[in-house]
C-alpha cells in the first residue's frame, strides 16, 4: 500500500515538474500589425490654376522688332503677305517641320536672320591712321632713350600724310557714286497689270488695293519683275491668289483669277502673262490687285503710271 502511495506521488510530481516546465517557457505571438494607429493616407488634389502653363514656341521673342505673334485666324500665307516676306522663308527662319500647323500665341520670326559671319563683317574697322597714345616704358628706361623713335615715328606720319590725302580724294566720289546704288534698291519700274476700269479705289479699311474690271480670260500682267513667292488659293477672299515679290520692300498681289500660269519660286518679267482674270471667291470678274510696302498696303495709283 505504502509503494502504491509513493508511486503515485512520484508520477504526480513529475506532472508538476513538466507542467512548471512549460509554464516557464516564453510564449512567442505571432506579429499582429496594427493599422489603427497609423495616420489616414491623403489624396493630394492639384489646383490646376497651380500647375505650370505649357508656353507656346517662342514666346521669350513676343514684341520683339522682326517676330510676330500668331493670331486666331492665321496662316503662314497670310502671315508673309502682311509682313511682306516669302510664306517659305518664314518657315524655314523657323524651322518649321510643318507649314501648315502654327498655333495661336506662337512668336515667328519674320525677318531674315542675320549670319554671324556677315554680322562680323559689318563691324566697324578701326582706322589706321587712328591717334595712338605711348605707354611708359615697363623696364624703366628713362624716356630721353626713346625720343628718337618718336621723333621717327613722327617723321613716318608726317611724310605719310599726302598719301591719305590723296587717298582720301580719289575714295570721296566713289561713295558718292554708290548712294544712287542704294536708293535704287527699293525701285521698281511698275505698269498696269490690267486694261480694264478701276472698279473701286484704295481704301486703308475696306478695300486694301484696286478692284480692275474685265472679262473672264482677261490676261494678268506682272506690275514688275520679281519672283512669285506663293501661288494658290489658301488665302480666304482672294480666290487664285499670286503674289509677287520684287525686292525686300515691295510685293504685289494678284486676287481672284480664273487661271494661274505660273509656279512658286518662278522669276517672272515685267509685263508677263501671270494669270487669267476670273471671280474666284469674288461677286464678279475682276482683278483685286495690291502693292506692299514692308507688308503694309499702299494706295497703287500712288506708283502705277497715269494712264
Amino acid at each position: 500500500m505504502v509503494g502504491k502511495r509513493s508511486l503515485w506521488f512520484g508520477v504526480a510530481g513529475a506532472a508538476v515538474l513538466v507542467v512548471a516546465g512549460c509554464g516557464s517557457k516564453p510564449i512567442t505571438r505571432a506579429p499582429v500589425e496594427d493599422r489603427s494607429s497609423q495616420a489616414p493616407q491623403q489624396t493630394v488634389s492639384t489646383d490646376p490654376r497651380t500647375q505650370a502653363v505649357k508656353q507656346p514656341p517662342g514666346f521669350e521673342n513676343a514684341g520683339k522688332p522682326g517676330y510676330y505673334t500668331v493670331k486666331p485666324g492665321d496662316t503662314l500665307i497670310r502671315i508673309g503677305l502682311e509682313s511682306g516676306q516669302s510664306h517659305k522663308d518664314i518657315a524655314r527662319w523657323n524651322a518649321l517641320d510643318n507649314p501648315n500647323k502654327i498655333e495661336v500665341g506662337q512668336v515667328l520670326r519674320i525677318v531674315q536672320p542675320v549670319a554671324v559671319a556677315e554680322a562680323a563683317g559689318t563691324k566697324p574697322v578701326a582706322n589706321s591712321s587712328s591717334t595712338v597714345t605711348a605707354l611708359p616704358p615697363a623696364n624703366g628706361q628713362s624716356s630721353a632713350a626713346s625720343a628718337p623713335a618718336r621723333a621717327a615715328s613722327a617723321t613716318t606720319a608726317a611724310a605719310s600724310a599726302p598719301a591719305k590725302a590723296a587717298s582720301a580724294s580719289t575714295s570721296a566720289p566713289a561713295v558718292a557714286a554708290a548712294t544712287p546704288a542704294a536708293a535704287s534698291d527699293d525701285a521698281v519700274a511698275w505698269m498696269w497689270p490690267g486694261n480694264g476700269a478701276v472698279l473701286a479705289g484704295f481704301d486703308e479699311v475696306k478695300n486694301k488695293g484696286l478692284d480692275i474690271g474685265g472679262n473672264a480670260g482677261d490676261p494678268v500682267l506682272a506690275a514688275g519683275e520679281g519672283k512669285v513667292v506663293y501661288a494658290g488659293a489658301g488665302l480666304r477672299g482672294y480666290g487664285n491668289l499670286i503674289i509677287l515679290k520684287h525686292n525686300n520692300t515691295f510685293l504685289t498681289a494678284y486676287a481672284h483669277n480664273q487661271t494661274l500660269l505660273v509656279k512658286e519660286d518662278q522669276t517672272v518679267k515685267k509685263g508677263q502673262k501671270i494669270a487669267e482674270m476670273g471671280s474666284t471667291d469674288a461677286d464678279r470678274v475682276k482683278l483685286h490687285f495690291e502693292v506692299r510696302r514692308q507688308g503694309k498696303p499702299v494706295d497703287p495709283m500712288k506708283y502705277l503710271p497715269a494712264r
